[in-house]
């Protein structure tokens, strides 16, 4: 890959990672989205459904259909946000928190494997390029005519 662009970089190496998830995830019976908005849902207070979308970087429809999906399979429960009538919460029922244990230990075995395949400097260099990227695409810088 070392004469491919970074973004050529970036995405076939995130389509691996995802394609890698979602054949984990499929062994059970669920996606990728479903271990990620299990793992981005509060395990005890529950989770305002608003704020999930932008904490998964998820549009709303997809997000929805998530929902919906993990909701017939007994992983979640929607209730009535007390303090604002018109927002839902969304709860981890005790079936979900369990998937949402075994999607943390993939997470994590994920994580252990690569940490022990790279040095822990080369990995720093990666979080700081990856945060640098993330921050120049967020401030608009790449593609901003006014510059």
């Amino acid at each position: 890959m070392k004469d491919k662009t970074i973004d050529y970089v970036l995405r076939a190496t995130w389509q691996a990672v995802s394609r890698m998830y979602n054949e984990e995830a499929a062994k059970y019976n669920a996606t990728m989205a479903t271990g990620f908005a299990l793992l981005s849902l509060d395990k005890e207070a529950g989770t305002p459904s608003t704020t999930l979308g932008p904490k998964m970087g998820m549009e709303a429809t997809s997000l929805t259909r998530t929902l919906k999906s993990m909701e017939e399979k007994g992983l979640i429960s929607r209730q009535k946000n007390p303090e604002d009538g018109r927002g839902v919460l969304i709860y981890l029922t005790d079936f979900g928190k369990e998937k949402r244990e075994l999607s943390k230990n993939t997470v994590l075995k994920f994580n252990e494997t690569i940490k022990n395949h790279i040095s822990e400097e080369k990995l720093q260099h990666f979080m700081e390029v990856t945060e640098i990227i993330y921050e120049l695409i967020q401030e608009k810088k790449i593609f901003n005519t006014n510059e």
